[in-house]
């Protein structure tokens, strides 16, 4: 069944027998992508915890307009909220980590500049590729009934991203020269619900030595994921993997 996301205020009625509207560019999607018409079910979400079995009762150029049949307590959201520091990559590497951290559970993705990053983008380039990425998040969270959608930030300096999760209740940085896995797994068995992660990836070539001193005096801890040295595209996901498994029942 087909899922969408409206902003809060458009959730309208919400109670069953209640209306809830879809506007913007999923209209075009449901009438002429999709090819839906009024009758057929589909889910909607208003980024908290409830979702919506509805009934399209109407598709107007501006809006569908759905009617409310039932509504159900989602539980698809981990208990932790994480925030994937992403070193940028090159190529269209980090569309495919935004799409599978989505679905593996992370909060936010912020792409972050270091000193070994290659890709260079300007202020305009970014705001395009924020645009992009952002919509790439989306239809992630879309497909694999995320009950809200996570937020792709603008790239950060590693100055910036480090300052950024100072209020983060744990925050690690796998780092190939950590020494075993056992450290690892002792800190995220400590996670709690409502707890905020921090995960810091290098890119390509991985961070510089004092780049992790620094994020360690930032208090990242450097850990270990295995023996084997991990691509940028996989170190990621292979935390966002090992925390969504540990956090859920």
């Amino acid at each position: 069944m087909y899922h969408f996301f409206v902003a809060p205020e458009e959730l309208g009625s919400p109670e069953e027998g209640g209306t809830i509207l879809i506007t913007g560019s999923d209209v075009n999607h449901i009438a002429n992508v999709l090819r839906m018409r009024p009758g057929e079910r589909l889910t909607v979400n208003g980024g908290e915890e409830y979702t919506y079995l509805c009934e399209i009762a109407g598709i107007k150029h501006e809006a569908v307009e759905c009617r409310v049949l039932s509504r159900e307590r989602s539980e698809n959201e981990l208990p932790v909220r994480i925030t994937l520091y992403q070193g940028l990559p090159k190529s269209d590497k980090l569309e495919w980590i935004i799409q599978k951290a989505v679905e593996l559970g992370a909060d936010r993705v912020v792409p972050v500049v270091t000193e070994r990053t290659v890709v260079k983008l300007d202020r305009k380039k970014a705001e395009s590729r924020r645009s992009r990425w952002q919509a790439i998040a989306e239809s992630a969270a879309k497909q694999c009934g995320r009950n809200r959608i996570p937020e792709v930030s603008m790239p950060l300096s590693l100055k910036e991203a480090l300052k950024e999760a100072e209020g983060d209740d744990l925050k690690l940085i796998p780092y190939e020269c950590a020494s075993g896995t056992a450290r690892t797994r002792e800190l995220v068995a400590g996670l709690r619900a409502g707890m905020r992660l921090a995960v810091m990836i290098g890119p390509e070539g991985g961070f510089a030595l004092k780049e992790v001193e620094t994020a360690k005096a930032a208090g990242f801890e450097p850990v270990s994921l295995g023996k084997r040295i991990l691509r940028t595209e996989t170190a990621g996901l292979a935390a966002l993997s090992y925390v969504m498994l540990s956090c859920e029942e």
